[in-house]
């Protein structure tokens, strides 16, 4: 009765009836508009932010049958570029699925959304629960390294180098992300009690069956951020891959200590993916899921803002989560200096989730964060497979309308003049004012910015008007 009857379209949470319906219609190739205007209560609406469309820019919407078509939008920047890894590489995709292990989502859940990554081009982070059989459907992957080290350990729990080595050699891993934590429940570890512990996922997890599987709160490889980024050049040395941390944001002493460190050492991070502190997919104390940890927005500018400052911002590519999945809160972060957005419930929407708030309890009713085997059975990979692809090929396609509303050609030319928070019904404040930006914070570099620009006007041709009438002023 309160989703049907009692809430309003804009209401409820973690996601609205709105954005569960736009992702839904998107996933299934539906009429995902909307009609008779806006139901969002903006005027009145603190913090609500409006994208600033150009009525004349370099960049112009093309207008025909044409534009519903799939869009090829590539990362603004290449990873591991500016450190010279060997296996650098430009992501094919803006919008890549997030960090989510083979345990706490079903067997059919993973294969659905690697299968989807394919379709897509996009990149499938594997979560720190290691890589399974179900994760080796085409879909390239960014094998995450959390505290237990699950994939790449030893019979003790140890991290093992050369078993990491042989998991990149053997599954298309593009990249490594290191975990420090996440927005559901920064600082904490985690729990995979025994009955989940099946003999697939203790296989994929490298721990024994049929027992709890714990992740302890901290890395044992490092205990600070000097010996942290010793870790990372290791690991960037013996894969050839790029390397990156995955954190939520709350202490900035750790992240000026980083920057600091990679300014003055030479040694760095390629990515930065920051987590933002609304939740996420991972079950967690309620505590930590309201209030530990800054919301995304806040926790993001923030951090870009130390790297920028220091002059680091072109070397590192940053990759944003938290609620992202959604084009409006994606345009904002693009415009904040996301180089790349993650999607983690979004994509769990895709494929069929409900949002019926049973992530913690194994008795997911359409059989996404489950290990039910009866209740995963109803998750046909094949078919849910097609639909997160649509999904993000739709947020794709509507970043790029967005951005060529706002002149340019890719959402990550989008800048914090191009947006305005809403502070009352007759006042608004740049983005860029909001978090203390300076003009140039938020682009990538001229360079980058001329070869995205040659990239996407090679594969997307720009609109035009209809013929000028003689009597046309030049």
């Amino acid at each position: 009765m309160r989703q049907y009857i009692i809430a309003a379209n804009d209401e409820e949470r973690p996601f609205t009836r709105d954005q569960r319906r736009w992702v839904y219609a998107s996933a299934k190739k539906q009429n995902n508009y909307f009609g008779f205007g806006t139901d969002n209560d903006l005027e009145y609406t603190a913090g609500y932010p409006v994208i600033k469309h150009r009525t004349f820019a370099r960049a112009v919407p093309p207008s025909s049958p044409g534009t519903s078509r799939e869009i090829q939008v590539p990362c603004a920047k290449v990873i591991g570029a500016a450190r010279g890894r060997p296996g650098a590489f430009r992501p094919n995709s803006v919008v890549n699925i997030s960090a989510m292990s083979f345990g706490s989502l079903s067997a059919n859940a993973i294969e659905a959304l690697n299968r989807g990554a394919a379709l897509a081009d996009c990149l499938h982070n594997t979560g720190e629960g290691g890589i399974s059989r179900y994760h080796r459907h085409g879909g390239e992957l960014i094998f995450q390294i959390g505290t237990a080290y699950f994939g790449c350990r030893d019979a003790d729990g140890r991290f093992d180098l050369a078993k990491l080595k042989d998991v990149v050699a053997g599954a298309p891993v593009r990249a490594l992300e290191i975990k420090l934590s996440q927005g559901a429940k920064p600082t904490l570890g985690g729990l995979l009690p025994a009955p989940k512990v099946s003999a697939e996922i203790a296989a994929a997890r490298g721990i024994p069956e049929g027992r709890d599987c714990v992740s302890p709160s901290r890395h044992a490889e490092f205990s600070d951020v000097d010996s942290l980024l010793d870790w990372v050049e290791l690991l960037a040395a013996e894969t050839g891959l790029p390397v990156g941390i995955k954190s939520a944001v709350g202490d900035l002493e750790f992240w000026c200590d980083l920057a600091d460190l990679m300014r003055d050492t030479g040694r760095g991070v390629d990515f930065i993916s920051i987590d933002g502190g609304e939740g996420g997919t991972g079950a967690a104390p309620l505590i930590f899921t309201d209030t530990v940890s800054l919301p995304f927005q806040l926790g993001f500018a923030r951090t870009y803002r130390i790297f920028a400052e220091r002059g680091l911002h072109d070397d590192v590519v940053f990759i944003g989560a938290g609620k992202l999945g959604l084009p409006d809160n994606a345009i904002v972060g693009f415009a904040l200096g996301c180089d790349l957005v993650y999607v983690a419930r979004e994509a769990m929407l895709a494929i069929g989730c409900i949002q019926a708030l049973k992530c913690h309890t194994d008795t997911c009713p359409t059989g996404v964060a489950t290990q039910n085997a009866w209740l995963a059975r109803g998750l046909v990979p094949d078919v849910k497979a097609e639909r997160v692809a649509n999904y993000v090929k739709t947020l794709r396609r509507d970043l790029v309308k967005v951005a060529e509303a706002c002149g340019v050609e890719h959402p990550g030319l989008i800048s914090t003049e191009d947006v305005d928070i809403l502070d009352t019904r007759t006042d608004s404040t740049p983005l860029h004012e909001v978090y203390g930006y300076t003009p140039d914070m938020g682009l990538p570099s001229e360079a980058d910015r001329k070869e995205i620009v040659r990239l996407m006007t090679d594969v997307e041709p720009q609109g035009h008007s209809a013929p000028p009438s003689s009597s046309a002023v030049g």
